[in-house]
């Protein structure tokens, strides 16, 4: 149980006593990773290997402090769920939002049972996406701090989670219902880190949520959103150790 603490100590909880894994504690879980753990892929510029196994992704997040992307984040944060006691089963899902074309499996996600219900869980995404779980129920409009999202299904595509924008619902991302083992994510997350296409490995990819939004960093330009502000910097070299510092990453 004293893994389970320094995790809870890393996201900024207390460890409740006893635990129940219900839809109110996997919500503070949740709300509590994307605003205290980074999305980044720093190690990745660096050329330092990915690991999926869970002791290096845990001594990677809660050891040393870091972050991750998707298959990182999402990965060890099943395995938190699990020791918790909810039932965690994973899937492979194709990102949609932006994307001409429908693209190959590189994102990973979570379907998680609580005690009172099923959710779709993720705390691998940088950009606007749910702070908290989504209720596993099709068509059900769920909004989130002025955003809204719902699932819907495919015959191909399978679920299909949709986000509101300027009044028009457009595919986030997308997963069948075929269970995963840690070992299917070894080839994307290497495609992520290793191929010329992969946007992953060309500059900073930084992404923490805050109270009213979240912070960027897109190589050198940091974005601040706030509610419906944003602030738009490019950074000088001598400015970069200091945005590294607002994800809680070191600058070398």
């Amino acid at each position: 149980m004293e893994k389970i603490k320094r995790y809870f100590d890393r996201i900024g909880l207390a460890l409740p006593d006893p635990v129940v894994p219900d839809s109110e504690l996997l919500c503070k879980l949740q709300y509590a990773h994307c605003t205290t753990v980074p999305y980044e892929n720093l190690d990745i510029l660096r050329g330092k290997p990915l690991s999926l196994d869970t002791d290096a992704l845990y001594e990677k997040v809660v050891g040393r402090r870091q972050g991750g992307f998707c298959f990182e984040l999402n990965g060890l944060f099943a395995w938190l769920l699990s020791q918790l006691g909810y039932e965690v089963s994973e899937y492979a899902a194709r990102y949609l939002r932006g994307e001409k074309e429908l693209p190959m499996r590189r994102h990973r996600v979570m379907i998680v049972k609580a005690t009172d219900g099923t959710w779709l869980c993720d705390v691998g995404i940088g950009e606007v996406c749910p702070r908290w779980p989504i209720r596993m129920e099709e068509g059900l409009v769920q909004r989130q701090q002025g955003e809204a999202y719902r699932l819907v299904r495919d015959r191909f595509l399978g679920w299909v989670l949709m986000d509101e924008r300027d009044g028009q619902w457009r595919p986030f991302y997308s997963f069948t219902e075929e269970p995963q083992l840690p070992v299917d994510y070894v080839a994307p997350t290497f495609w992520c880190e290793k191929h010329p296409d992969s946007p992953f490995n060309k500059q900073e990819m930084f992404s923490l949520k805050t109270a009213n939004g979240r912070i960027t960093l897109d190589g050198n330009v940091f974005k601040e959103f706030d509610g419906e502000r944003v602030t738009v910097r490019e950074l000088t070299a001598e400015e970069m150790g200091a945005a590294y510092e607002r994800f809680g990453l070191a600058y070398e």
